[in-house]
């Protein structure tokens, strides 16, 4: 299993993107779409503190008939925010995603926002390491050299 941090280094983008709370729902969904994202942080200053995710808006302004250019994020975010650390495998945070009904984590360094994981993130190297496994036994198998 890999680590959070080997996942991390195998993004495209290291990327993190933030907001602070007062910014409208609109400006957020806008920032997302731009950055094909589905979730942004939420801080004031250094420190986390909620999540903007797509369900948020979905649930929360959509389905509430709320106005997205009037509601401050800070007012619908998720603030209970569960992080993950560098060295956690990808198989903890699938479990932990799982658990809690998550599609993103922030990952923490010693208490340094470092990164974030998405359920996509984790579901894409899960099948990158399995197709590695089937072409190892499927050359084993075949007796065929590298």
């Amino acid at each position: 299993m890999k680590t959070v941090a080997q996942v991390l280094k195998a993004k495209p983008a290291q990327a993190v993107f933030t907001i602070p709370p007062a910014t409208t729902v609109f400006e957020a969904i806008k920032l997302m779409s731009e950055k094909n994202i589905g979730a942004l942080l939420v801080t004031d200053g250094d420190t986390i503190v909620g999540i903007f995710t797509e369900r948020d808006y979905a649930r929360k302004i959509a389905l509430k008939g709320h106005s997205s250019k009037s509601t401050p994020v800070g007012e619908i975010m998720s603030s209970q925010v569960m992080y993950v650390r560098p060295d956690q495998t990808n198989e903890e945070c699938m479990a932990l995603m799982t658990d809690i009904r998550v599609r993103h984590l922030p990952v923490l360094d010693q208490g340094k926002l470092i990164g974030i994981l998405s359920i996509g993130d984790l579901v894409k190297d899960m099948i990158s390491e399995q197709k590695f496994i089937i072409d190892q036994l499927e050359h084993y198998i075949s007796g065929s050299q590298y």
